[in-house]
């Protein structure tokens, strides 16, 4: 699943991440490189944008969606039921109640892939479980997801059912991001009140 080009920016991340990125708990980077390039090969370390889609129109609470992009960009849109954690805020002890869910699978996404990936590599690293990358990021969101149309006559039932997926998640997207500015901060908010309360804080 992983090709030769991935292994070897991998490899790069992890100097890099090692070397450079000055986040606090750097002391507490456990895992060693090579257990990384492992679970990068483990299938459930990628979801597709049509899984996620799955995942978002379900509403599914075993799924934590988390955009790494800045805030700026996240209050222009997210995908539903995102939670925003920008790369450079990944290691801090503020989100441990997210990303320290056992029985939630954390998937990162950005633009594209990288920052989704450094993202990965930190909390992996960090010894966050179940963590994943959503493949493509909001780039390919936006392709796949926002640009579905059905052309011909006939469609089987499989393509269908993808068919429906798509076009839920793409209204869906479209109406919580058509949301007033202040509404969204609120749910925001809201999101940041219970990972506090689930890291056992207090508001």
């Amino acid at each position: 699943m992983i090709t030769r080009e991935k292994f070897s920016l991998l490899l790069l991340v992890i100097g890099l991440i090692m070397a450079f990125l000055p986040f606090p708990r750097r002391d507490t980077f456990t895992v060693k490189p090579v257990f990384l390039l492992r679970e990068s090969q483990n299938e459930g370390s990628f979801f597709s944008v049509d899984e996620v889609a799955g995942f978002v129109i379900r509403e599914d609470s075993a799924v934590q969606l988390i955009d790494v992009r800045s805030p700026g960009e996240f209050k222009n849109f997210n995908i539903p039921g995102s939670v925003n954690i920008p790369l450079s805020q990944i290691a801090d002890k503020e989100w441990g109640g997210y990303l320290g869910r056992e029985n939630v699978k954390n998937i990162f996404y950005s633009n594209g892939d990288t920052q989704s990936n450094y993202a990965w590599i930190i909390a992996t690293g960090l010894g966050y479980k179940n963590s994943s990358v959503m493949m493509g990021g909001l780039n390919d969101w936006f392709r796949i997801i926002m640009n579905s149309k059905f052309s011909g006559e006939t469609i089987s039932p499989k393509e269908n059912r993808l068919f429906e997926t798509r076009t839920r998640a793409k209204n869906l997207f479209i109406s919580i991001n058509s949301l007033p500015d202040s509404l969204k901060t609120k749910f925001m908010e809201a999101k940041k009140i219970a990972s506090k309360k689930l890291d056992g804080g207090c508001e």
